[in-house]
């Protein structure tokens, strides 16, 4: 609704019961029947007894952040396809046109890709809804300036594009620890092949015991190794993929059901452009023809211009049908930005989460596989530890020995 202009207040007309008063783009004043929707150009005539007050105003509206209504629809004047806003200081505002013969210096709102914020110079400040945090929810609602300079990317855009690229490095994470398992898994059956190698094999007494023992450690590491891959494909790369999984339909979710509501603002904001053309089309050509029957310029009867008269009461009709609809779909739009906004932010928390619980598994794991392998060199160690070249000799000698009579000098 259309405040009346500075120094009107004084000349405000007492209308009857549920009649409202408007302003058109021209500055032309008609009146609205808020009961029955009737609209005509002439004032309704005031009823004996009526206070001379001005009329209640529908146009109390809900608070609102960042320039979007957090619920309800309010009425709108047809002469505005912008969504009126109020500051966060509670106060609300009727931004409606300026009085005839008089143009704001400055507009209240401007819209952008078809959504309507109000203009920074009007409303500086605006309450958050997380004022504590530095949420999606708060600063992702404008446009951005591509870096490459190709036009603006939206800001909810922005906020998938990180999602998107949060889902790629979970899955070269995941590649990354596939690639650590095969290695594992190449490094494990070389081991175990080389444990079976023949070289070396007819070393005897204690340093024998101890090659045999190196050969037989390798087995055992082949072994931790082996299970050192298996396990790290059951707790870490697999649950890494699940994941990524649910994390890519939670995303789709979020995406699909952004896009659509984005494409019925859209279509919504073109049907009030269309009607605003509409409106102008049928005042402009009501008053040609008031003036030309006024001049006798032409033989315009008067049923003609009830006729243009009607359109152009319909035209204005569909106008404030369409804003109501646009305002409907964007305050949908904000509730749903709201929602989805704060959904992502729960969504990337839960990711950087697991992959940090995941990667601490990795590292317990690999802990466990450092010790097992220590493990396996312990015994080689005490071995060689042990090992005896004289008594290794004296074994030796026992074993193969051929007789102790050292041959003498041939006598002449």
């Amino acid at each position: 609704m259309v405040p009346p202009p500075p120094g009107e207040e004084s000349h405000i007309v007492v209308l009857p019961p549920g009649w409202q008063s408007y302003l058109s783009p021209q500055g032309r004043r008609y009146y609205v029947n808020t009961a029955t929707n009737e609209t005509t150009w002439e004032r309704p005539s005031s009823s004996p007894g009526i206070p001379a007050s001005p009329g209640p105003h529908r146009s109390s509206l809900p608070p609102t952040v960042n320039g979007y209504h957090v619920a309800g629809t309010p009425a709108h004047p047809p002469e505005t396809a912008h969504m009126s806003v109020r500051k966060s200081t509670g106060d609300s505002q009727n931004l409606g046109s300026s009085p005839p013969g008089k143009k704001q210096s400055k507009e209240n709102t401007i819209t952008v890709n078809c959504v309507t914020f109000p203009h920074p110079d009007t409303m500086p400040e605006q309450q958050l809804l997380k004022p504590t945090e530095w949420s999606y929810c708060d600063y992702f609602w404008a446009d951005k300036k591509d870096p490459q300079g190709n036009g603006t990317v939206a800001g909810f855009e922005l906020l998938l594009q990180k999602q998107l690229k949060g889902k790629q490095m979970q899955k070269e994470m995941s590649e990354f620890i596939r690639e650590r398992i095969k290695i594992e898994e190449e490094y494990a059956k070389n081991l175990a092949k080389l444990s079976q190698n023949s070289l070396a094999a007819q070393e005897e007494g204690s340093l024998g015991e101890a090659w045999a023992q190196v050969k037989k450690s390798l087995a055992d590491e082949a072994a931790v190794h082996l299970k050192f891959s298996a396990k790290l494909h059951s707790e870490v790369e697999k649950p890494l993929m699940n994941f990524r999984e649910n994390f890519k339909k939670d995303m789709k979710k979020c995406d699909h059901h952004i896009a659509d509501l984005r494409k019925q603002l859209a279509s919504r904001y073109a049907a009030v452009e269309k009607a605003r053309k509409a409106l102008t089309e049928r005042q402009r050509d009501l008053e040609v023809k008031t003036q030309q029957l006024e001049i006798k310029l032409s033989n315009k009867t008067e049923e003609d211009i009830k006729k243009a008269r009607r359109k152009s009461t319909q035209a204005g009709d569909d106008l404030m049908r369409c804003v109501d609809l646009y305002n409907q779909a964007q305050s949908k739009w904000f509730e749903e930005m709201v929602t989805t906004t704060l959904e992502l932010e729960r969504l990337e928390v839960e990711r950087v989460e697991m992959i940090r619980q995941h990667l601490c598994q990795y590292t317990q794991l690999r802990h466990e596989t450092d010790m097992f392998n220590q493990s396996t060199v312990e015994p080689v160690d005490q071995l060689l530890r042990k090992v005896d070249p004289a008594k290794d000799r004296e074994l030796w000698v026992r074993e193969h020995k051929t007789g102790n009579i050292r041959p003498v000098d041939m006598e002449i």
